[in-house]
């Protein structure tokens, strides 16, 4: 039987991303029962009192900076030993917020600057740089503005370089806010998988971990001899540890030292920063990776752990492969089932893969606590596929993109659930991306229908796990984009108010044309699609045998469900996708049944008759299978989906110039 090439290169693709994922989903585990069996713990030494420059990079952080300082002044370390540095690139208030706290602590005997560079030239990585400059103490400890570091941190923390090649101490993050929304929860979720797993599995080993840019204590002297701070990723903390390791220094993670954290409570934050986190490892990967292939004396299950770690973000382009393959293989009756015809043990597959194993690790690291954390599982779940087309635009903007600029991360002072982060600065716009994150959510519905209509409902679940996340992530991204004045600025003006209305409307047109799209995808695929989906069932029984009046009611009701005429190959066409030429089959195929209606079912004639409708119905039903995936992308639903991408993308732009003009109210109102 032949199958369309298409189809064929679609499998090949969908097969190939399957095992990359596999791939990467089997190091996880591995990096788990790695985590979950050690039992070591690291020495300490008394090493008296070294001294310690604490530097706290910051940008435009008017609602944590005051916070950040205090905590940091506040730490039981001795005046004489501790140096802060307050390396302050803000262009807002923040400036004298800071100057003025900065002056307070000096005149209480504190050793603390407040650095202005007076440019911000390799923004977070520049600002370290710039402050090495002038660093002359043993041990450089990083807090960013986020950050709530306990009165405890240095002395707890410093006795762990108790070996002289240990050049970094990285401790857990904490999350102050972590039970603020579902967001909050799942962030906190995968952050505590990366240190409870990943950090405490290379720990100290021949593989090698991580900075994460704050909450650890360096040895200055490693920071010098792996070459200081480099400005050409937008993760300057991984590029240094990893270098630093290939000089062969040793990094440790101390999970039982927790420094508390503000996760972000806006989506498009938390979009940026994992936009950030992705394109800054695909950087680093461009950078390093070749580099750690090549030296011999870097053990190969180290190259291949560095590997995984600096190219793991490929996995969200590869699961929007597999998100939009799927389907497609399901309308061309492709089998994809893990033994054929045991969907059963399809979804098992799906399942022991995925949650039921994320399940296990749970249990095995939170014990007693486990339920609590398993109950977020299912919000982590679509949050991080959710987040695949923001991420997956992060990898090919750091493959082929050029370096841009250092966006942070608004932080709000968040601590309680009654906190409200709406009425402040810093509130982030949605971005393009939310558009491609609609148009994935709306081709899933698309699936999950083709999913339950090609009989194959097991896989329905699996297209709508990513497909609820699209939503999810973009209906936040708009939510959080509407955010309230503050209350202390007069009322807004005829205009303002005007550019509020038209994003209100815009936001409600936009809406309003996806949900219509929707329906007539819904609507194209009934009267399209399913007619050929009914009649290949109806061939297949036909081919199975049967009576011949049966076949006759099978044939008729084909002849009546199937198009006329025409041919959906509307470019290079051939006569085997040519309804009317298909009619002509059916035709004959019934003037054959009818012919031998009569005859014994012993008879040479009759045997001879079931023997060709047998062969004509499996002929048939593969050109209908080669027509159907063409019926998706016909003249007409091109032409449709072209003028319906244009309109939400016209509303999109009316909605972006609507929302910036607000923007620039709210600016005006800061001056």
């Amino acid at each position: 039987m032949a199958v369309n090439p298409f189809t064929v290169f679609v499998f090949y693709i969908f097969i190939f991303s399957a095992f990359l994922l596999t791939a990467y989903t089997f190091n996880f585990y591995y990096l788990a029962i790695r985590s979950i069996r050690r039992k070591d713990k690291y020495p300490v030494a008394s090493l008296g009192t070294p001294t310690v420059t604490i530097q706290l990079p910051i940008y435009n952080e008017r609602y944590v900076a005051s916070r950040l300082v205090k905590s940091v002044c506040e730490m039981d370390y001795p005046k004489d030993k501790m140096k802060i540095m307050v390396l302050d690139d803000s262009d807002d208030d923040t400036v004298e917020l800071v100057g003025d706290l900065v002056t307070e602590y000096q005149k209480k005997g504190f050793d603390i600057a407040h650095i202005r560079r007076g440019s911000r030239k390799g923004y977070k990585a520049g600002a370290l740089k710039y402050a090495m400059k002038t660093t002359d103490t043993e041990f450089v400890a990083i807090f960013d503005a986020d950050f709530i570091p306990p009165s405890w941190f240095l002395k707890k923390a410093i006795p762990y370089f108790a070996k002289s090649d240990i050049g970094l101490v990285q401790c857990r993050w904490g999350h102050v806010n972590e039970n603020y929304s579902a967001m909050t929860q799942a962030q906190a979720l995968s952050l505590d998988f990366h240190f409870l797993i990943e950090q405490k599995a290379k720990s100290g080993s021949h593989l090698y971990m991580n900075f994460n840019g704050t909450a650890g204590i360096w040895r200055t002297e490693c920071i010098e001899d792996a070459g200081g701070w480099h400005t050409s990723t937008l993760v300057e903390d991984l590029d240094l540890s990893y270098r630093a390791q290939m000089n062969g220094w040793r990094c440790i993670f101390i999970p039982d030292i927790v420094v508390d954290a503000e996760l972000p409570v806006q989506m498009n934050a938390a979009k940026r920063q994992q936009f950030r986190w992705a394109k800054g490892a695909i950087q680093c990967a461009v950078k390093l990776l070749g580099d750690i292939l090549v030296k011999r004396k870097i053990p190969f299950e180290t190259k291949i752990q560095a590997f995984v770690q600096l190219t793991r973000h490929f996995a969200y382009p590869l699961l929007l492969i597999q998100f939009l393959a799927l389907p497609v293989l399901l309308a061309s009756n492709m089998n994809l089932h893990v033994i054929k015809y045991v969907p059963a043990l399809t979804i098992a597959t799906y399942l022991a893969l995925g949650p039921m194993a994320y399940l296990l690790v749970i249990y095995n690291l939170w014990g007693k606590d486990w339920k609590q954390k398993a109950k977020v599982l299912p919000f982590l779940l679509i949050y991080s596929a959710g987040m695949a087309v923001n991420n997956t635009v992060a990898v090919f903007d750091g493959i082929f993109g050029k370096k841009n600029e250092f966006l942070r991360t608004p932080k709000y002072g968040i601590v309680e659930k009654t906190d409200d982060w709406k009425d402040k600065a810093y509130n982030l716009p949605f971005t393009k991306t939310t558009l491609l994150e609609l148009f994935f959510g709306v081709y899933g519905l698309l699936g999950i229908m083709i999913a339950i209509f090609s009989k194959n409902p097991v896989f329905a679940p699996i297209i709508a796990i990513p497909t609820i996340g699209f939503f999810y992530i973009a209906y936040l991204s708009l939510a959080h984009s509407q955010f309230k004045r503050i209350k202390s600025r007069p009322a807004r003006s005829r205009t303002e108010k005007m550019a509020d209305s038209y994003y209100k409307m815009a936001l409600i047109g936009m809406f309003a044309i996806i949900v219509f799209g929707a329906y007539m995808a819904y609507k194209g695929y009934q009267t399209d699609v399913y007619p050929l989906d009914l009649s290949r069932g109806y061939l297949d029984r036909i081919a199975a045998g049967g009576s011949p009046e049966t076949m006759l009611e099978y044939l008729n009701k084909i002849k009546t469900t199937m198009p006329d005429e025409g041919n959906p190959v509307w470019i290079f066409s051939t006569d085997t996708t040519d309804f009317g030429l298909i009619q002509k089959d059916i035709d004959y195929m019934i003037e054959t049944v009818r012919g031998v209606q009569n005859e014994p079912p012993n008879s040479v004639a009759f045997t001879n008759a079931m023997m060709d409708i047998h062969t004509r119905a499996i002929q048939v039903r593969q050109n209908l299978m080669d027509a159907t995936p063409y019926m998706y992308a016909s003249f007409s639903n091109i032409v449709f989906s072209s003028i319906w991408i244009a309109a939400i993308l016209g509303i999109f732009a009316v909605l972006k110039r609507k929302k910036d003009r607000l923007t620039a109210y709210d600016k005006s109102d800061d001056v």
